[in-house]
């Protein structure tokens, strides 16, 4: 068929296999195996675990990054770091929601955002924004959550103000860069 090949001749080289055994290839067949995997009854078994069937299967990221270079299709990861409209800062654990919906209508506005939710301190936050050239921090307080606002401050003219959360996107021009 067009998408899948039947090969009974297929053997992995690893002995934990006890059954059936897969490979995926480029449709070209000019690459090694993109993944491979298959049945393994006893693996967890020999790690301690209990008798268990179980099924896996890995891939290698180099033949992934082959592909994609062959296919035009690899993104410019250099770019991306360069390439961020606006970081999202929760100003502590219980504001997360809200920052979470501020980046889902940047994202769905077609923004690039990077939300943090990790707890960082606020000059880590901006330190973060500069380096991966963020165009503008949204800081979300308590204050700001309670009123239905942002802090959105512009990294390119050191500008802040505050803006609504539904205004958000029209705020944040997309492919601003500092």
């Amino acid at each position: 068929s067009e998408w899948v090949e039947l090969d009974l001749s297929v053997v992995r080289g690893l002995a934990y296999y006890t059954g059936v055994v897969f490979e995926g290839f480029d449709r070209a067949g000019e690459l090694r195996a993109i993944f491979g995997g298959g049945r393994y009854d006893a693996l967890l078994e020999t790690f301690g675990g209990e008798s268990m069937p179980a099924v896996g299967f890995g891939f290698g990221d180099a033949v992934i990054v082959e592909l994609l270079k062959e296919r035009g299709v690899l993104p410019d990861f250099e770019q991306g770091r360069r390439g961020v409209d606006a970081v999202i800062f929760p100003m502590s654990p219980e504001l997360r929601p809200e920052a979470v919906r501020a980046a889902s209508a940047l994202r769905d506005a077609g923004r690039r955002v990077d939300l943090i939710l990790e707890g960082k301190k606020a000059k880590w936050v901006f330190k973060h924004a500069d380096r991966i050239g963020a165009s503008y921090v949204v800081v979300i307080g308590k204050r700001e959550a309670d009123n239905g606002i942002a802090a959105v401050k512009d990294l390119a003219t050191s500008e802040q103000r505050e803006v609504s959360l539904e205004d958000l996107p029209s705020a944040i021009p997309a492919g601003h860069r500092k």
